[in-house]
């Protein structure tokens, strides 16, 4: 089983070179996230100086670019005030109750819990013949006809830490890097030092491809994101930000992270989230919206987001992002 035994210091639960691991209790479902305290959440809201707000949400609609993985989505009209006034299709009060004709709107929603603005939970990706995720849970004892039932979504707590943007595209000079390519650990430390930012244990990191620019108003441009989508991070590099850095959570602006395909000989299509979900504990955004915080150049910030409390979902989807200057 992945476990960061001692190899060196041991910084709020990580392990330098070795990562975080399956190192906070055997009914854990938090992961790295655990490695948040009064002091560093404090710490994190100190840099919010200027009182910028940075939106890093992403609007979704049934238009939405998503990885082709996911189901799409629809909102269904359940109720309208035409459809309960003129068509009754729900018993209302009688017209002397409501004079002034006050009704109202509500859906019904059909969505994929992996679309627009996401936060993996550790129960998102499972490796082996046990189909197991994160601290050992497996499907045959956890899993369930209304999600898995350790390790969703609900487990996710409010994250408040100190939010480091690695702006790949801006200090390589392209709008957005192409499809599938490689962001290695070089890239990172050269963009960082362009940046003038080192990385602290704990930072949530986010790697600035680019793809997130044409996105528009709801990301209805398939072909044109999908020129871009695949670019990110790889293994090795990933590693470096987990395991050397400490990040306590990592993510972009696309779909999925990580580059695809996988660079070389991989034991899986995807096997950074492999790594950072179920080896590490360590949750990924994706889709998070970074070109406001580009344009700004606002490399450091507090990064503030909560997730949907909706039980069983593997991903906090949808979601609205915050970082704070």
């Amino acid at each position: 089983a992945p476990n960061a035994q001692a190899q060196g210091p041991a910084t709020n639960g990580g392990r330098q070179g070795k990562g975080w691991g399956w190192v906070w209790g055997q009914d854990d479902q938090v992961g790295s996230l655990n490695a948040m305290t009064a002091q560093s959440r404090a710490e994190a809201l100190a840099l919010a100086k200027r009182g910028e707000v940075f939106d890093l949400g992403l609007t979704y609609s049934r238009s939405s670019y998503k990885w082709p993985g996911h189901n799409p989505g629809e909102i269904i009209t359940f109720r309208s005030p035409d459809g309960i006034d003129r068509m009754k299709d729900k018993d209302a009060p009688p017209a002397a109750a409501n004079p002034d004709k006050v009704f109202w709107h509500s859906a019904a929603m059909f969505l994929s819990d992996n679309v627009a603005t996401q936060i993996d939970g550790l129960a998102h990706i499972t490796a082996g013949a046990d189909y197991h995720w994160y601290n050992g849970f497996k499907e045959s004892e956890w899993g369930g006809d209304w999600g898995p039932r350790k390790c969703d979504a609900t487990t996710i707590p409010p994250i408040i830490a100190r939010g480091i943007l690695i702006d790949v595209a801006a200090y390589k000079q392209v709008e957005a890097l192409p499809a599938h390519t490689v962001i290695t650990t070089q890239d990172l430390k050269d963009t960082l030092a362009w940046e003038g930012v080192r990385l602290q244990p704990g930072d949530v990191v986010l790697v600035r491809t680019g793809t997130g620019r044409y996105w528009g108003e709801e990301g209805a441009d398939h072909a044109k994101i999908a020129e871009h989508d695949s670019a990110g991070p790889d293994l090795e590099a990933t590693r470096w930000l987990v395991g050397d850095q400490g990040a306590m959570m990592v993510g972009s602006d696309t779909s999925g992270y990580e580059v695809n395909p996988p660079p070389g000989p991989a034991g899986s299509p995807i096997p950074v989230h492999k790594y950072l979900l179920v080896d590490q504990g360590v949750h990924i955004g994706e889709f998070h919206y970074l070109e406001g915080l580009s344009r700004a150049r606002a490399y450091v910030f507090c990064y503030i987001a909560t997730t949907n409390k909706i039980k069983g979902t593997a991903a906090g989807f949808a979601l609205r992002p915050l970082a704070l200057r």
